[in-house]
């Protein structure tokens, strides 16, 4: 495991530190570390917060014209909506898990059942349920390209039709809005924990990209990847993904033929931080349920350089992104699609003359969470099937893009890439950022020979 290669002077054998003064993402954001509540407490809100999402169950089970919904599984076999409707304490399903939930019980019933068994009681059980129900549709998570609606096991889709009998096989059909939207569906009461996790994310990225981690021309990509990880662990939070830190004004990194193929990469090339360059990362933190994903740029600066000395075509791109974000946030209508909404945005960024790709993408439950597409970085006309999907209210969208643009200080195209999260605000009848955006860029300063750095 590589670290950050760090430097001290040394003045009469002591290690002098001096503070960092750390340039902002921001204008007015001084972003912090938020400290996770203890373990039972965190629980408490999980299942709060699980609570209020079942009880939207019964009223999407009746928007969408079904009586029933079954999902079973077994231990380490998991449907992808039992990660949504699990308590706090389960680390996974036990024996055969099983939940049934009805749009509108008849004879005082609840609307749902839940059972752990290992034995035929469960079928019995249901059997029963079903015959005093009388259902007329009973949705199964069968969908073949839907991993929000396609999580039942093959074996377990035979398990639970010989269990309910032949009789109900008829009834069964696929509604793959059901998953989608329960997964999908932040209930109000996260979004404060929420935007405190893309707060302490924001505070990460500052200090990694910072005088106080990087010493160019000694640090190197992975040095500021693995120190990201190993500041989430400190902090008690974790991660969805490895962070990335790519070098976009490195030697072979793909400008204008084709970076998202780079970018795609699950890790980025390992190479030196030098003066003048322009660095990226692509960083999320998890904890209570859930995941942010950001991407920010920050330059390095050369020795004795201040703010005015940044070149000026590396700012005007960063401005050139944020206007690419408004775009799309500005053709997010609820209700339409992904591909919809990636062809308005298309037009409007090329009749604006920007060259770029969009590939937003829902998040919060997980980093690509449930909810319709909008765009890939290799599907900029169309994605099939998830970029079908209606665009739903009261979720999280990570409005992931970057915007290409010709620096004169560098004679070449250099891509800008942004990704901020937003959330679905009622009041506002808007989407809006969960913490804020990257308005300035992240700065890098080079202390002088004789100054001495923060170990």
């Amino acid at each position: 495991m590589r670290g950050p290669t760090l430097l001290a002077h040394l003045f009469s054998g002591v290690a002098v530190l001096t503070a960092v003064h750390v340039h902002g993402t921001t204008p007015g954001k001084n972003p912090k570390v938020q400290t996770l509540p203890s373990l039972r407490e965190q629980a408490e809100l999980l299942d709060g917060w699980t609570e209020e999402r079942k009880a939207l169950i019964p009223g999407l089970l009746r928007k969408y014209g079904v009586d029933a919904w079954l999902m079973s599984q077994r231990e380490y076999a998991e449907d992808t909506v039992f990660w949504a409707l699990k308590e706090a304490t389960q680390f996974s399903a036990r024996r055969r898990t099983t939940h049934l939930f009805l749009a509108d019980p008849v004879g005082g019933a609840p609307p749902s059942y839940s059972w752990i068994e290992n034995t035929n009681v469960v079928w019995e059980d249901l059997r029963r349920i079903l015959a005093t129900q009388k259902p007329r549709s009973i949705a199964l998570n069968t969908h073949p390209e839907i991993a929000f609606s396609g999580g039942l096991h093959a074996g377990e889709l035979d398990t639970v039709v010989q269990g309910v009998g032949e009789e109900w096989k008829d009834k069964f059909v696929l509604e793959p809005m059901l998953g989608v939207e329960v997964v999908a569906t932040m209930v109000k009461s996260r979004l404060p924990w929420y935007r405190k996790m893309m707060e302490t994310a924001w505070a990460i990225i500052e200090e990694g990209f910072s005088e106080k981690i990087i010493v160019p021309g000694k640090s190197t990509s992975w040095d500021v990847e693995w120190w990201m990880r190993e500041k989430i662990q400190s902090l008690n939070y974790t991660t969805w993904f490895q962070p990335s830190v790519f070098i976009l004004t490195a030697e072979g990194f793909p400008a204008a033929d084709d970076p998202s193929a780079a970018m795609d990469d699950p890790r980025a090339p390992d190479h030196p931080i030098q003066y003048g360059d322009l660095i990226h990362t692509d960083f999320g933190v998890s904890a209570l349920g859930l995941n942010t994903d950001t991407q920010h740029i920050g330059y390095v600066l050369y020795p004795g350089e201040t703010e005015a000395d940044v070149p000026k075509g590396m700012l005007e791109g960063l401005k050139k992104v944020n206007r690419l974000q408004d775009i799309v946030k500005s053709n997010m209508k609820i209700g339409m699609t992904g591909n919809e909404i990636l062809k308005a945005a298309r037009e409007q960024m090329q009749s604006e003359g920007i060259e770029g790709k969009i590939y937003c993408h829902a998040t919060g439950e997980w980093g690509h969470s449930a909810g319709s597409v909008i765009g890939m970085t290799n599907l900029q006309d169309k994605v099939p099937v998830l970029g079908d999907l209606p665009l739903l209210k009261n979720t999280y969208y990570s409005i992931e893009l970057f915007a290409e643009h010709f620096v004169p200080e560098r004679n070449r195209t250099i891509v800008f890439p942004q990704e901020e999260d937003v959330y679905w605000d009622e009041g506002t009848n808007s989407w809006e950022w969960v913490y804020g955006r990257q308005e300035e860029m992240l700065l890098i300063r080079t202390p002088g020979e004789s100054t001495p750095t923060e170990l």
